[in-house]
């Protein structure tokens, strides 16, 4: 994990080469490549350590391992950008401000950090249903990570809402704790990748319901069931269930680009080939970015080609 391997230790500094926002495989790439150009690489982590991939149960398509954790791929990443010389931080940037060419990047904490080059390596998201019932049992039998609350599911019965990689990865997680799962998906044909659709429909846990939506949660204290929609025969009917897992895509963390970036319509940051901006200095790598594949692979390439061209850039004299 981030914090058996030093994250929050360092001490900020009033100034860096590069200063890196968010810790996940972008960002820590970035931080890696930023070193072995010899320069110095602040990393800031507000909250996950390793990203987003911390919530995928097995990553088996990163390059060097046929199976790995997603928490263990975080955390020797993490190990990786230490032993080069990154340093690393927990707390949360509030604005990015551009002082003539440098960079200033304001904290939660109170502090400031310059820079020549900024990175925003923020990710995403889950995306909300926007269904009734969703908010008020947000942690209360409403979930959006399998990783994090599967266990509070033991021998019951979940519905998935989701046709994608992460809805059909976080069910194969789920039938291991699990007595059953629905997942309900409103396309007749599941978006996921073919290696995960076979095991998915190989598994006798989960029954598979495509044309379906999730139109309601209801229950009193916590999830009871929930109300589907067959919208091939047009009708609602109830289903009784302990929990409700939420995986239809992603929202990306722009935020702090809005005024600094172009953003595509579903908000992700415009790059050029080299990840950077229309702000020159500030380059926006992973799934912040936007673009057509988003992995834990692509991502750890957007962070490398910042990092080595910002070097290039805006270092080399």
């Amino acid at each position: 994990m981030f914090f058996d391997v030093g994250i929050g230790k360092s001490e900020i500094k009033e100034s860096y080469d590069v200063v890196i926002v968010g810790g996940g495989p972008a960002g820590l790439t970035a931080a890696i490549y930023t070193r072995q150009s010899g320069l110095s690489a602040l990393v800031v982590e507000k909250n996950l350590e390793g990203g987003y991939m911390n919530l995928t149960e097995l990553v088996e398509n990163y390059p060097g391992f046929t199976s790995i954790r997603g928490e263990e791929l975080g955390s020797k990443m993490v190990e990786h950008a230490l032993h080069f010389g990154a340093e690393l931080v927990t707390d949360n940037v509030e604005k990015i401000q551009v002082e003539g060419k440098d960079k200033l990047v304001h904290l939660s904490s109170g502090k400031t950090a310059r820079a020549r080059v900024v990175i925003v390596a923020t990710g995403s998201t889950p995306r909300k249903l926007g269904v009734p019932g969703e908010e008020q049992f947000r942690a209360r039998g409403v979930s959006y990570c399998a990783t994090c609350d599967g266990h509070f599911f033991k021998d019951g019965h979940v519905i998935v809402v989701g046709g994608g990689n992460s809805a059909f990865d976080e069910s194969l997680f789920l039938a291991k704790m699990v007595r059953k799962i629905t997942m309900v998906h409103i396309l007749e044909k599941p978006t996921a990748d073919a290696r995960l659709r076979e095991k998915v429909f190989a598994n006798e846990k989960i029954e598979y319901r495509p044309l379906t939506e999730l139109v309601r949660i209801e229950g009193n204290e916590k999830v009871e069931r929930v109300v589907l929609k067959d919208l091939k025969k047009n009708r609602e009917y109830t289903m009784d269930v302990d929990g409700v897992f939420i995986f239809v895509g992603m929202n990306p963390n722009s935020e702090l680009l809005k005024d600094l970036a172009d953003l595509d319509e579903w908000g992700y940051v415009i790059t050029d080939e080299n990840m950077e901006t229309k702000t020159p200095g500030i380059f926006a790598v992973g799934d912040v970015r936007s673009k057509g594949l988003r992995q834990i692979i692509t991502a750890a390439a957007d962070g490398a080609i910042a990092a080595s061209i910002a070097a290039r850039k805006y270092f080399e004299t």
